[in-house]
């Protein structure tokens, strides 16, 4: 008797499990709303983590709204750019199904705190201008122990170099990605202008990138160690989205296969700032085309 209530309950389960799949594959002109986390982000659509489905595939077009509730009772909502949307972003996604069993996304909500953890995890952000504040103000107070403050700064630059080394990691860890083009941009001392030269490098980038299947376009913005931290992360993201603004009007690179823009002010020196050649290597742009090597090999 045994050996066949197991073999009853084996079946019991086999059945319940075909059934499950069943209420949840996604069936074309469903009506679909569901959470999840973005695993990867291939050009036009997204993979995206789900309790219920598992692995779903989202596909963005010119009419998908990508909102963030704003407000104490998160009743009214700011429209977003689809560069907000990463690998490690949690959305809500609210869409129909295709024939493809996909889901077309009609809006995508997201809250600021989940796109503040996805953005760390995506460039690898160096401290806030809130986290320099907050050290500038420990300083002067204890002006009074100037052997104290070194070693604080030197412990917490530590602690900084540790976290940044942990966010790269973590981004390198959450998608495969591979480089199929590439660009450096330079940029004079506190300057956010695009020269002759960049812009035609960006030209030829973006020419080269229409042809792959499912790419993105990341973008990370530095500076050299002149001037204020605070001052220096502003100014990395001013060039980023500089950047960015070139191939979006200039060379007609659909948004939605744009990444948000890493600000890194002056982490991860491509050279030694202690020089003047040094520094101007260190005023940059890197621009990256990526395929997700799932798509490249398929």
């Amino acid at each position: 008797m045994k050996p066949q209530k197991t073999w009853f309950r084996l079946r019991v389960a086999l059945l319940c499990s075909l059934l499950v799949g069943v209420a949840y594959a996604i069936s074309n002109g469903e009506l679909v709303k569901t959470r999840g986390l973005i695993t990867s982000r291939d050009g036009e659509t997204l993979t995206l983590k789900t309790l219920e489905t598992g692995n779903l595939v989202v596909v963005l077009t010119d009419d998908t709204k990508v909102m963030q509730p704003k407000g104490l009772l998160k009743v009214r909502k700011q429209e977003m750019g689809v560069t907000a949307l990463m690998p490690g972003l949690k959305i809500q996604v609210e869409g129909v199904g295709d024939a493809q069993n996909r889901v077309v996304a009609n809006t995508i909500k997201f809250s600021n705190d989940d796109l503040k953890t996805a953005e760390a995890i995506q460039a690898g952000l160096v401290p806030t201008e809130k986290a320099v504040q907050t050290n500038k103000e420990n300083i002067e107070t204890n002006k009074e122990d100037i052997t104290a403050n070194k070693v604080k700064i030197a412990a917490n630059r530590e602690k900084i170099d540790e976290n940044e080394q942990e966010v790269n990691k973590r981004f390198s860890d959450l998608s495969e990605y591979d480089t199929k083009h590439s660009a450096m941009i330079y940029f004079a001392t506190g300057s956010t202008t695009l020269s002759k030269d960049d812009k035609d490098a960006l030209t030829q980038l973006a020419q080269g990138a229409v042809s792959l299947k499912g790419y993105i376009v990341q973008v990370k913005g530095f500076a050299d160690s002149s001037g204020n931290p605070a001052m220096n992360q502003r100014l990395s993201m001013e060039r980023a989205q500089g950047v960015i603004a070139f191939l979006l009007q200039s060379c007609n690179v659909p948004l939605r296969h744009i990444v948000a823009p890493g600000a890194m002010g002056e982490a991860d020196p491509a050279a030694p700032n202690e020089t003047a050649q040094g520094r101007k290597e260190n005023r940059r742009v890197e621009v990256k085309v990526l395929v997700n090597r799932g798509v490249a090999g398929g």
